[in-house]
């Protein structure tokens, strides 16, 4: 199948750092709410219902766009992709992801932006595109799409107008001192926030949300005044220049750049050593705590980290 190419999303700090934990409502889909007319055509993917989405897919040809609030071309193609989902009258179903809801659905995909769109065909995931493309090029691969699943004998159809799943219950909300974390980064306060995550974790050292997003805050206040293009050429020229090398790896990090962050960082450690190797190391560390503990990328980083020291 052809794929259309398109400009990358703009670096944002929202599609690196994950602020789920610092209680960021979900964004409304694009297209408009899975019920009503696209209901049963249309569905929003959580990690709790994907595996009933890959099972459909053994019957119904399924595509997958994985969209972020922050994207406008995500967005757009998202919609495009609603409207021909409704046009098709249930030959295939339509999944949303919202990767900042569910970034774990985005690494299965190994998305390397928004908008990524994927069909699924007998639990077979088959990469369609990324970036924009203009409606027309969508409707042809949708084409193509239900050419290679009726091929494949994956001819069954989604039943329109069947009833919008159930609400799920409302989250519970914040803890205090979280949500003046969250309301102070609303404003834009991330003195105040940095404050709050702070009393958070001297009230209760084990909080785990409130070291993530101090670490996330402390992050987006360390590069607010950064101009990238002459941090980046500053560590370039600088490769042992330990402020340098930290303000590039805080950038690339913010950027999305994640392993090439902890890559320049555990070079650091192996060049450095004193008061220089440990500022580096700590920074390594409050860098592993934005993107959080679980992640592979992470795992990987902590381990050469190791080796690195010793």
């Amino acid at each position: 199948m052809t794929q259309p190419t398109g400009p990358r999303p703009r670096l944002d700090v929202r599609g690196a750092v994950d602020l789920s934990s610092l209680g960021r409502p979900a964004a409304p889909a694009p297209g408009g709410p899975a019920t009503g007319t696209t209901s049963g055509v249309v569905i929003d993917v959580t990690e709790a219902n994907f595996p009933e989405v890959v099972q459909q897919s053994l019957t119904v040809p399924v595509v997958v766009v994985l969209w972020a609030p922050w994207s406008e071309v995500s967005t757009a193609v998202t919609a495009d992709l609603v409207a021909i989902a409704e046009e098709a009258g249930g030959r295939f179903l339509l999944a949303r992801v919202d990767t900042e809801q569910n970034p774990q659905i985005a690494q299965a995909f190994a998305a390397q932006t928004v908008p990524a769109v994927v069909a699924v065909l007998k639990g077979q995931p088959v990469p369609l595109f990324q970036g924009a493309a203009s409606p027309e090029d969508v409707r042809a691969l949708i084409v193509q799409v239900l050419e290679a699943a009726a091929a494949n004998g994956v001819t069954g159809t989604v039943a329109v107008g069947a009833p919008p799943a159930e609400e799920e219950p409302a989250e519970p909300p914040l803890p205090p001192l979280h949500q003046a974390a969250y309301d102070a980064i609303e404003r834009d306060d991330l003195d105040a926030a940095v404050a709050a995550y702070t009393q958070a974790i001297a009230e209760n050292p084990r909080d785990a949300d409130a070291q993530a997003g101090l670490a996330q805050v402390e992050l987006l206040r360390r590069t607010r005044d950064l101009d990238p293009a002459t941090a980046m050429a500053a560590a370039e020229a600088a490769p042992r220049d330990v402020e340098a090398q930290l303000a590039a790896a805080d950038l690339e990090l913010l950027g999305g750049l994640v392993e090439d962050a902890y890559a320049r960082l555990v070079a650091l450690v192996r060049v450095t050593a004193g008061p220089e190797r440990e500022a580096t190391r700590v920074r390594l560390i409050a860098l592993f705590a934005v993107v959080g503990d679980t992640d592979p990328r992470v795992l990987a980083a902590r381990r050469a980290l190791a080796s690195a020291l010793y």
